[in-house]
């Protein structure tokens, strides 16, 4: 009888728990969220702390300074947006690729964060919208990997096929690594860039779409 009823007790509280997971995932993975932005943007970081610069001359508060830094570059994004938008993104981005692009160090992780960016817009990227997600099956019929494709075009090895294929990290998909697979272990997969960035982003709680073998 006992026994029964921590069962039921037991039962009924995973019920609840069940029920309340959901939302617990959801509030950890936006706190994750909110300490990564205060890491990288946060007034004790270098960025915050440029943005508290912005600000400093009218406030005394550090924490206003930073507050009022970083709303004064939000708004000037919006008139920066006018212009990219009537034809300043080219001679931008031709400025860039001739100061940015020749510091050693800063212009291969300037080289990097564009290629990423140009993942998100590929209006007038020809290279990176041939990049394409696919699946990797280790071994031919082993685990399943969702990855990039950035080239359709193999390259020898040892004489033999490979394709090259970028593997991201979750929940958010900048770093990973970058792979050389043999071609027939790589198969298109039937999603766009968007679903695939909402399957890393989301950590698998997004399914992928259904392949045909």
């Amino acid at each position: 009888m006992f026994k029964r009823s921590f069962h039921s007790l037991l039962a009924t509280w995973l019920a609840g728990l069940i029920a309340l997971l959901p939302l617990a995932l959801s509030l950890a993975l936006l706190g994750w969220l909110v300490s990564l932005l205060n890491q990288l943007i946060g007034p004790t970081s270098f960025i915050g702390k440029l943005f508290a610069g912005l600000g400093q001359p009218f406030v005394s508060s550090p924490e206003l300074a930073w507050l009022l830094g970083t709303l004064a570059l939000v708004v000037a994004l919006y008139p920066l947006g006018l212009a990219v938008q009537l034809g300043l993104k080219g001679p931008l981005r031709r400025l860039f690729d001739r100061t940015l692009r020749r510091i050693p160090l800063l212009g291969n992780l300037y080289g990097l964060a564009d290629r990423f960016v140009g993942l998100l817009d590929q209006k007038d990227n020809a290279d990176l919208a041939a990049m394409r997600p696919v699946w990797c099956f280790f071994g031919g019929d082993g685990t399943a990997v969702l990855a990039l494709l950035p080239n359709p075009e193999p390259i020898e090895i040892d004489g033999r096929a490979y394709h090259a294929i970028l593997v991201p990290t979750a929940p958010v998909p900048v770093g990973g690594g970058l792979l050389y697979v043999p071609v027939e272990w790589v198969k298109p997969a039937e999603m766009g860039m968007d679903r695939f960035t909402s399957i890393y982003v989301s950590m698998g709680i997004t399914p992928p779409t259904a392949t045909r073998g």
